[in-house]
């Protein structure tokens, strides 16, 4: 028999031994074998990445003279340095120059393993991934101290395996290139530690007073703690915070033996002297609210920049000084100032910014109380009521609210300057209720008022919330004539060598009320200063304003300009409490008073435009109110809508009925349609026989009222004659007589 000693088994044997196999033992080969061919392909691609990118690496003195951040100077209007900000650094400190605790309490702290690693720890890899999958998330981070300085110089913060990728291969070759002593040494350099600081050398003189040369163990803590999170454990930002782990760090130091457990017992971190904040107070809330509109401003750059501003420091000096001595105990309070323009001149947003940098001049949104009454006025007097005008000081309802004046009296017949001037409650619900509320609505829209507004009788009196800046905004368009202005704190933004990068232009504003009412508001305001609730603000030139008081005085007041300065004071609580003794006829008034004297004092004395000049149609004696050119006139009905009686929207010829200005017909009697429950007929029969020539008898029946000179008005008259605009026009968006706007 023969034998197949010596011989290789035939190839269907080797299928056959193969096919016996089982099938786990195949699969697994094959990965083994598939990995392996991966895993040389990836450790080449990884060695080729890290090749080119350390031949790619600034040499070590580029990376030393290499900054972070934009550089910021904010400057007022005088040239002068108001705050700078962006990036601090202090000076350089050689390896050798920095503190040995400093060093130990990092590398305890950011990457203990830091001596050991090749710029990226597998240990700690895979220390994470472990954790990943026994608690289901990441508890901590893998990243070694030269991927956090790769990642501070080369890459942004993102959290994508994109950008980890990158970091890591940059760790690897800076770790090829660069001594671990070097590494240290830009990395406690160029590191952030919060404030503006970057580097050891900046974080100690700000946080501490002094260079880093003398940091003590306890203070190198609190240093590397912060790399954490730096404004979370700021020590200006959180004293408390900043020990606390503090005491973290000394425990991780004496576990790597870099000290002793019973030094870092024994080192009261409590007792380190923090340095004080400078330039950190009130000029502050000006400029976070200026500077983050450079976003809008300026293109993209990272080049160090001056930022040129409107605010004046001797009047912001006076502003916070103002506000500082005439706010009651407990309470916070907030000043606008702003130049005819709307340039802002000072800004207070609060009683101190290190304690509290919460602005309450721009975002706190409060009452406004009386000083809303601007707005209710201005409806009036653009309705065609005269400050001179008669109105009944008297009890009145208005949909089961039944407001009452602050001495809880009623004056009787008043004219309309007295009304406003002693802030007659029962007079701005009068007014507000005849004008319509969302007129009133209206009028504070147009006037930059940008918060929720309420429709409801009340509102009358000051329940919407508003902004300080939006309310000084208001009073500053009024100053204006009556033409808008756009408050602005940015003038212009230069680069260091001087290169002009923005420059704000002026623009006309445009007209937001005729000019009689604007004369007939000043007229109001002025007398609340000279005779009425706002005498403490007066300063020995013409003044108008308005105080502001809301119910339980948890808000006070006061608004008002002289001389092309238009100024907002606030003042109540946080927590919206009960403030004894504030008015805004007290502190805020005095504030304003203090304030503006220093304000003014190098301005012309101005007089204010308070003649009446009014239009035409209300100039008519009594007896041709009615007469005239049909085309010269429209009405108002009660809800607001403007009536054309002889024509359709555009001057149709063919229209048979009287029409709103959105071209809806107003329901006749007999016509059919049934009348809405907020629709009044508005004109009289005389007036529809003369202005449509058809009979009488075919128009709704309506009575006007208007008083005789020198009467006493009890409500205003349901229909205001208007000039008619010109035939083409805009159609009005409401859809209907009773649709109502919304505000």
């Amino acid at each position: 028999m023969a034998k197949n000693s010596g011989r290789r088994p035939s190839s269907k044997a080797a299928s056959r031994a193969s096919a016996q196999k089982p099938l786990w033992r195949r699969v697994l080969r094959l990965a083994l074998i598939w990995g392996a061919g991966l895993a040389m392909l990836g450790v080449v691609f990884l060695g080729t990445a890290v090749l080119f990118t350390m031949r790619e690496l600034p040499d070590y003195t580029a990376l030393k003279s290499s900054q972070n951040g934009q550089m910021i100077v904010v400057r007022a209007n005088d040239g002068s340095e108001l705050v700078s900000l962006g990036p601090s650094y202090g000076k350089w400190l050689s390896y050798d120059e920095i503190p040995q605790a400093m060093k130990d309490a990092i590398v305890s702290t950011e990457d203990r393993r830091f001596r050991d690693h090749i710029g990226v720890d597998p240990i700690a890899l895979l220390r994470i991934v472990k954790v990943r999958i026994e608690k289901g998330h990441f508890r901590e981070g893998a990243s070694t101290i030269t991927q956090q300085l790769a990642r501070n110089i080369f890459l942004n913060n993102a959290r994508t395996f994109g950008r980890k990728g990158r970091e890591m291969i940059l760790a690897l070759a800076m770790e090829r290139k660069f001594t671990k002593d070097q590494i240290l040494e830009l990395y406690l350099n160029k590191v952030y530690f919060g404030g503006g600081a970057y580097g050891i050398d900046a974080a100690s003189r700000k946080f501490f007073g002094h260079p880093a040369t003398q940091l003590s163990v306890g203070e190198a803590a609190i240093i590397a703690g912060l790399v954490k999170a730096p404004s979370h454990y700021s020590p200006t930002a959180d004293a408390q915070a900043s020990i606390d782990r503090g005491k973290v760090v000394l425990q991780l130091m004496a576990q790597t033996g870099a000290i002793s457990q019973s030094e870092a017992d024994d080192t009261d971190l409590s007792q380190i002297k923090m340095a004080k904040e400078s330039g950190q107070n009130s000029v502050r809330y000006f400029t976070d609210w200026a500077l983050p509109q450079l976003d809008m401003l300026l293109p993209e750059t990272t080049e160090p920049i001056e930022v040129w501003t409107t605010l004046d420091p001797k009047l912001q000096a006076a502003a916070t000084k103002a506000v500082d001595s005439n706010v009651p105990k407990g309470a916070q309070g907030a000043l606008v100032s702003m130049d005819n323009d709307g340039a802002v001149l000072a800004m207070v947003g609060g009683t101190d910014y290190i304690t509290s940098n919460y602005n309450r001049a721009t975002s706190a949104v409060r009452q406004p109380g009386s000083s809303w009454k601007l707005f209710v006025y201005m409806a009036a007097l653009e309705a065609g009521y005269t400050p001179d005008d008669q109105v009944v000081d008297e009890p009145i309802t208005i949909d089961g609210w039944s407001p009452q004046n602050d001495d809880f009296k009623f004056a009787g017949p008043i004219d309309v300057r007295s009304a406003f001037a002693y802030s007659k409650n029962t007079i701005a619900a009068k007014l507000g209720s005849e004008v319509g509320f969302s007129s009133v609505a209206s009028m504070a829209r147009r006037f930059g008022i940008s918060t929720p507004i309420g429709t409801n009788p009340s509102m009358v009196l000051g329940t919407s919330e508003v902004r300080v800046i939006d309310m000084t905004r208001a009073f500053t368009e009024v100053s204006a004539g009556g033409t808008s202005v756009e408050p602005f704190g940015i003038r212009k933004v230069t680069t260091t060598s001087g290169r002009v990068l923005y420059e704000h232009k002026s623009v006309q504003g445009r007209a937001l009320i005729p000019p009689y009412v604007a004369a007939g508001i000043t007229d109001l305001l002025q007398t609340a200063v000279a005779t009425g609730t706002g005498r403490r603000a007066q300063i020995g030139r013409p003044v108008a304003g308005k105080t502001g008081t809301t119910s339980s005085h948890k808000d006070g007041w006061f608004l008002g300009f002289s001389s092309g300065v238009t100024t907002g004071v606030w003042m109540g609580r946080d927590d919206a409490k009960r403030v004894s003794g504030l008015w805004g006829g007290t502190g805020p008034a005095k504030a304003f008073h203090d304030y503006m004297t220093v304000a003014v004092q190098n301005r012309p004395v101005q007089k204010f435009d308070t003649e009446l000049k009014l239009p035409e149609w209300q100039l008519e004696p009594d007896d041709e109110y009615m007469q005239g050119n049909p085309e010269d006139y429209s009405y108002i009905d009660e809800n607001g809508n403007v009536v054309y009686p002889d024509a359709a929207p555009g001057g149709s010829a063919n229209a048979d009925e009287p029409r709103y200005e959105d071209g809806t017909t107003i329901p006749v009697p007999g016509s059919g349609t049934a009348p809405s429950s907020q629709s009044t007929a508005a004109a009289n029969e005389d007036f529809l026989e003369r202005a449509t020539g058809r009979p009488a008898s075919a128009s709704p029946q309506v009575n006007v009222v208007r008083p005789q000179q020198g009467q006493p008005r009890t409500s205003l008259p349901r229909v205001i004659p208007l000039p008619r605009p010109t035939p083409t026009r805009t159609p009005s968006p409401r859809t209907s007589p009773t649709a109502q706007p919304t505000y």
